[in-house]
């Protein structure tokens, strides 16, 4: 599942509001709390709690941090090799001083099949409401 939007900021500014972990709980209706360093192969700690739903603290791995570019960590649910989801945000710069991000997990393992589609489906609307408060924080309208 991947989603997109763009933001009218440079992917510095996209990256600035993506990696101000401590900020989360001001904007981000998808992840309320974040924190740890932002460094490869660090654990972060997370609360997934979209509104409307029950909340979940998880430690995921980061498997990729290029700022300005590039956010991605493999975490929860997690049964290695028998399921895996791997969440990642990529920043690309487009004409006018402005950002798409791609912003989207995948899931792999031997059950990915099975429970994979209906995860990422219910995860669609909290991935896409995050993309749209961020997107609002960059531009500095939130």
């Amino acid at each position: 599942m991947e989603t997109c939007i763009e933001i009218d900021a440079t992917p510095e500014r996209v990256w600035e509001v993506l990696a101000d972990l401590s900020s989360f709980p001001q904007w981000n209706p998808m992840i309320r709390q974040a924190s740890g360093e932002l460094r490869d192969g660090a654990r972060l700690k997370v609360r997934f709690e979209p509104e409307g739903r029950k909340g979940r603290t998880f430690r995921p791995r980061l498997t990729v941090v290029d700022p300005g570019r590039e956010l991605r960590w493999t975490g929860w649910p997690r049964l290695p090799g028998v399921f895996d989801m791997d969440h990642y945000w990529i920043i690309e710069e487009i004409p006018e001083g402005k950002s798409r991000l791609r912003h989207g997990a995948s899931v792999s393992g031997l059950i990915a099949p099975l429970a994979g589609k209906a995860l990422l489906r219910s995860a669609r609307e909290p991935f896409e409401a995050m993309n749209r408060a961020h997107k609002l924080r960059a531009e500095g309208k939130g």
